[in-house]
């Protein structure tokens, strides 16, 4: 086998690699030295600008498999027979630090899948709890403001973190979520996932249904306390991917089933709770989990930033039999998630090996998008790029991916109903009084140590309001616990 020859990135040879080119020896460097400017210009742009959220994250690859059948609610054809197999990417994140930032941190954890699926990608872009911290998107970029470093000291601030949650009491059920023995997952493959919002299904008869995702991790839920998070963290920054990437090298492929909830679209009118509000979940005892397939994750990608850096997870890329529902932060996500990979990767990212769609010839979406930066689609003498026209092109279907959304009466739109149990803290409460006596005395220690930091009293107090409302006990607990820490 010969020497592969290093080339400049026009193919040309290179000669020399390890000096650069000078008048003389001991001269200065020469202008015309290609080689060398061309590496220097080069090394200064390999950084992208990182995700503003879920900038830390690690994937694989794997498989989805159909366990169960689930025709009667959905159309899709990935979901269409029991045994088949779909090829999966799957992005695990941490939501609110830097991509320099540890894994063993307290924070909620993306969970982004990507089914390559026959009629086009699919992507489920969830998180591993099933609620949100605020169920309309207009104040996302507000929560996330007051999550990441503040722009004077440069670092999380309890007191941005808590005001925030002060005056936001939705955001009480997925504290709970994220201050209890959940909120440090051991690494990537022991916690759950989940789609967190209401989706829509739509069956072969064009009958429509709601659904939740759920996967369930089948290696079992390992937590970290907060000390062992600190611990980890100190040691190795780096323990989820770490973690992750040895597992799949030693064959230990770790796998999850997945479950989903199906409400018939008739139910939502009139069910307890709202059914579209990211921070609220449907008790299984209402909608039971039924069982679909089960995620395989067998492969480390070849190249980290190629793959996982550079990969794009986009709500809006549905296939037919599933589309989305009323759920303000979904749609609010349906925008903002292509728009981020727009800025961050160009309007050609769709063409990057992790992001093609491999129903389609050559991974190339088959469309009349054209130009711009990076752009690989051949447009030219025996294609036209406008539709429609006399020349064979691509053509519209005219059959919806799913069903319109018809909720009062009205399709497209949504005022939300009376719910009977509709507000901020119910939910809450029952996650809290569900935890064993130890998870609640967890549960209490973490949220004290973080709001005994707060500098305003008015801020503590609206925060101790939202758990009193939630629960007696648990709003009484947490309060002795702020005021002994606070004292001391």
């Amino acid at each position: 086998m010969s020497q592969r020859v290093l080339t400049t990135e026009s193919g040309a040879p290179v000669a020399d690699n390890q000096n650069s080119a000078s008048a003389g020896v001991g001269g200065p460097l020469l202008l015309q030295d290609q080689h060398l400017l061309e590496k220097l210009a080069r090394f200064n742009r390999e950084r992208i600008p990182e995700r503003v959220v879920h900038a830390r994250g690690s994937g694989a690859y794997g498989y989805f498999e159909v366990t169960d059948d689930v025709t009667a609610y959905t159309c899709a054809d990935f979901l269409g027979a029991v045994g088949k197999r779909t090829e999966t990417f799957l992005r695990f994140s941490t939501v609110a630090d830097s991509l320099g930032g540890a894994d063993a941190v307290r924070d909620p954890r993306g969970f982004a899948v990507k089914f390559y699926t026959e009629e086009g990608n699919y992507d489920l872009v969830g998180n591993n709890t099933p609620v949100f911290f605020i169920k309309d998107p207009l104040k996302f970029p507000d929560f996330i403001h007051s999550q990441k470093r503040d722009p004077f000291t440069g670092k999380q601030e309890p007191d941005n973190v808590w005001d925030f949650w002060a005056h936001a009491p939705e955001a009480t059920h997925q504290v709970t979520w994220l201050m209890g023995d959940r909120g440090i997952p051991a690494s990537y493959r022991h916690m759950n996932g989940y789609g967190s919002h209401t989706y829509q299904w739509t069956n072969a008869q064009g009958e429509a249904f709601f659904v939740k995702y759920h996967f369930k991790t089948n290696q079992g839920i390992r937590c970290l306390s907060a000390e062992q998070g600190a611990e980890l963290a100190g040691k190795d920054a780096n323990s989820h991917q770490t973690d992750l990437l040895q597992a799949i090298e030693r064959g230990v492929n770790p796998s999850w089933t997945l479950h989903v909830q199906i409400m018939p679209a008739a139910d939502a009118a009139n069910y307890r709770f709202n059914p579209f509000d990211l921070t609220k979940v449907w008790p299984h005892s209402d909608y039971p989990l039924q069982r679909v397939g089960r995620l395989v994750l067998d492969r480390n990608p070849d190249n980290v930033f190629a793959e996982v850096e550079q990969s794009a997870f986009s709500p809006n890329n549905f296939v037919p039999g599933i589309g989305p529902s009323p759920d303000k932060m979904l749609q609010g996500r349906l925008f903002a998630y292509a728009d981020a990979h727009r800025y961050r990767l160009g309007v050609n990212h769709t063409q990057l090996a992790v992001n093609a769609p491999k129903a389609v010839p050559g991974g190339t979406a088959d469309n009349y998008g054209r130009d711009g930066l990076m752009a690989t689609n051949a447009y030219g003498r025996d294609r036209r790029n406008y539709e429609p026209n006399s020349y064979d092109g691509p053509t519209e279907t005219g059959k919806p991916l799913s069903a319109p959304l018809a909720i009062n009466g009205h399709t497209g739109t949504h005022e939300a109903p009376a719910h009977t149990k509709d507000d901020d803290f119910y939910q809450a409460g029952e996650l809290y009084r569900l935890m064993s006596a130890d998870e609640k005395s967890r549960l209490v220690a973490n949220i004290a140590g973080g709001l005994s930091q707060v500098s305003r009293d008015d801020v503590v107090e609206k925060n101790l309001a939202h758990f009193h409302a939630a629960d007696a006990d648990y709003g009484k607990r947490v309060e002795e616990a702020v005021r002994a820490l606070r004292d001391s």
